[in-house]
């Protein structure tokens, strides 16, 4: 396995840093955009998409701010996932702040896929 890349995208959405916080730190509000299911233990999150499986440690909540997950499928990796919440003035949007890594031969991929599934977490504070 290579060296890891961090990649930081910036996505504007129509909604409260609240609403934003629900969807991002809960169990419910992750399983409607970010996996089919979502299960909470403790501080471990279990996360669940077909055929495959992943979990993480939660290293970091705010309320309204951040959510910081520690994915544990390689303990030997400070590979995280963290997800910033900020409020954009002129616009009156909330933005969501994407920190995520991935090898460079991924790194197109994973952007996309970062891109689809915001695009679902939008489609649910549009309807």
């Amino acid at each position: 396995m290579g060296a890891l890349k961090r990649i930081q995208l910036e996505y504007g959405l129509k909604t409260t840093p609240k609403l934003l916080f629900t969807a991002i730190s809960t169990p419910e509000g992750l399983s409607r955009w970010f996996a089919d299911m979502v299960l909470v233990e403790g501080d471990v999150f279990h996360f669940k998409w077909e055929g495959s499986e992943q979990k993480a440690r939660l290293v970091k909540c705010r309320e309204n701010e951040c959510v910081h997950l520690h994915w544990l499928d390689d303990p030997s990796r400070e590979q995280c996932l963290e997800m910033h919440i900020t409020n954009e003035p002129v616009s009156s949007e909330v933005a969501l702040v994407i920190v995520d890594y991935a090898e460079d031969h991924d790194l197109d991929f994973t952007e996309r896929l970062w891109d689809a599934q915001v695009k679902k977490l939008q489609r649910l504070f549009n309807s």
